[in-house]
């Protein structure tokens, strides 16, 4: 069985990463590195940024302040309101995954988002993840903050193959995180992590067989 979609994540794959952001946070602040990246993980199900990625609660003053005391109870006293600007000041677009992402659909590929994400209550705020052009460069896109789940939960894989009409063994998937691999790839579908644009996009050549660089 052949690939026939490729699923990219968002931030940190075709956009710059909010990890990069995180640790640039932590370092000029003297805390000890992927200290606000272990408490997102400890706190699953229920802390703040799971309810957040699953629309549960905007971003917006009330959850600030509830991650603001999860983050000072966990050693990392920062705010998270400077937190998410830096992160989106990150989330620019890669020109290279564009380009990609346009080969692939002119080849063909059935190509999706798969996102965790969050919606945003503040007047005037911009969300880099619901840029309409880029959202317009997929043939889907799935928010974790509309459909109510967020990788890794198997569920979401499933759901976004579906709607493209695909077998998860047909789908190849690209993230930054390897628990969001991990779970797609005990689906089924082909998992590339990406360490950088460059070196994803030499094994996704291999994988569809198409020049993307």
């Amino acid at each position: 069985m052949g690939i026939r979609a490729v699923i990219f994540d968002l931030g940190g794959v075709v956009l710059g990463s909010p990890l990069h952001a995180i640790a640039r946070l932590e370092e000029e602040h003297g805390l000890e590195r992927d200290v606000v990246n272990r408490h997102v993980v400890a706190s699953a199900p229920d802390g703040a940024w799971h309810r957040m990625e699953r629309g549960e609660v905007a971003v917006g003053d009330a959850f600030f302040a509830e991650f603001d005391r999860e983050l000072a109870g966990a050693g990392a006293p920062i705010s998270s309101a400077v937190l998410f600007e830096r992160i989106a000041a990150e989330a620019q677009p890669r020109p290279i995954m564009l380009r990609a992402i346009d080969r692939l659909r002119e080849a063909g590929f059935k190509v999706a988002a798969l996102t965790n994400n969050w919606s945003d209550e503040r007047p005037g705020s911009d969300s880099s993840f619901k840029r309409g052009d880029l959202h317009a460069r997929f043939e889907l896109v799935v928010e974790s903050s509309v459909v109510g789940l967020r990788k890794p939960d198997p569920r979401i894989y499933r759901l976004t193959c579906e709607r493209l009409g695909v077998e998860p063994a047909e789908a190849a998937f690209l993230d930054d995180i390897g628990s969001n691999l991990k779970s797609a790839r005990a689906l089924g579908l082909t998992t590339i992590k990406v360490v950088t644009p460059e070196q994803a996009l030499e094994e996704l050549e291999d994988v569809v067989g198409l020049a993307l660089r």
